[in-house]
């Protein structure tokens, strides 16, 4: 099992590539939420307000949901990046597979 995460301009985007991979069965469930983040973009330090889209799903989909997200996603360089899970109950790990096999 795996966590993926990137960031989103908003939830409406956020919305929209999580429902992409629910339907397309690359993910077991999204979760998002608003952040603040801040980066150095051009020698000037940017704060703006974003969506975190973490993404529960299996180590095998990693690369297609690594490439919907390229594909759908605003930004023309989004961090897409899979954490590895060391431990998930077993009636989870179930369920998810089940739902996205």
């Amino acid at each position: 099992m795996v966590f993926i995460y990137t960031t989103c301009a908003n939830a409406e985007e956020a919305r929209l590539l999580g429902k992409l991979i629910i339907d397309k069965k690359m993910g077991a469930c999204v979760d998002y939420w608003s952040v603040d983040s801040m980066y150095n973009w051009e020698g000037d330090l940017k704060k703006v307000s974003q969506t975190m889209l973490m993404i529960t799903t299996l180590e095998s989909k990693l690369e297609e949901v690594n490439d919907l997200i390229s594909q759908h996603h605003s930004y023309s360089t989004p961090l897409i990046a899979g954490i590895d899970i060391r431990r998930v109950n077993r009636a989870y790990k179930e369920w998810m597979t089940q739902k996205i096999s």
